[in-house]
């Protein structure tokens, strides 16, 4: 098995605690009505169109005109997508500035992102400027899990993927990581990523 010498994180739901109910539980009664508005109107679908490069002012006026009956909470979305950053999270972040600043690996960022919300983050929080580089898919016009954006985190900061890691809190996309030669880690705490990550790397992180 080759050394490994490169680590590529996942930003939301890894790094950063995002998460849309932070503003949707002050607005819906109940968690079902939450849900179904998450299934029918702000879908998750309807929102990696943005994380691939779709403008929001686009994407909200299109849903409002297909449901006008929804628009206050369709403007909300986005309206109030600050509000949906939990914060940084933090046990991950300690490890990150473990392997920033105590080793040699070379750090990189994987992320589906609007290219017009990235920039709030990036203001907010300090640790987004580590990385040695960072690819935004709503900046490159595509997104997980689709192949050609890990194909081109591969080209564009020379990753030779039998000797990295991929870290990701989505199960999905870690398969086309794994076709094309990475180590995968399925993110669900950061105690068991911590784990995982140590016995992959023989060193305590």
């Amino acid at each position: 098995m080759n050394k490994i010498d490169t680590i590529v994180f996942d930003l939301g739901g890894v790094l950063i605690d995002w998460n849309p109910d932070y503003v949707f539980k002050k607005i819906f009664s109940t968690d079902e009505e939450m849900r179904w508005f998450y299934n029918n109107i702000c879908t998750a679908d309807w929102n990696e169109e943005q994380d691939a490069g779709k403008s929001l002012q686009e994407a909200t006026e299109e849903r409002v005109k297909k449901f006008p009956e929804h628009e206050t909470n369709i403007r909300m979305y986005y309206g109030r997508w600050e509000e949906m950053l939990g914060g940084p999270i933090h046990e991950t972040v300690e490890v990150f500035r473990h392997l920033k600043h105590k080793t040699d690996y070379k750090l990189y960022a994987l992320t589906n992102w609007s290219a017009e919300t990235f920039p709030v983050a990036l203001d907010r929080y300090e640790f987004l400027h580590w990385f040695h580089g960072r690819l935004v898919s709503g900046e490159e016009k595509t997104r997980k899990p689709f192949k050609d954006i890990y194909e081109l985190l591969i080209n564009r900061f020379n990753i030779d993927p039998t000797r990295a890691v991929y870290i990701d809190d989505n199960a999905r996309n870690l398969f086309p990581a794994k076709e094309l030669g990475f180590q995968v880690i399925h993110f669900q705490s950061p105690q068991q990523f911590k784990k995982e990550l140590t016995e992959i790397l023989g060193e305590e992180v």
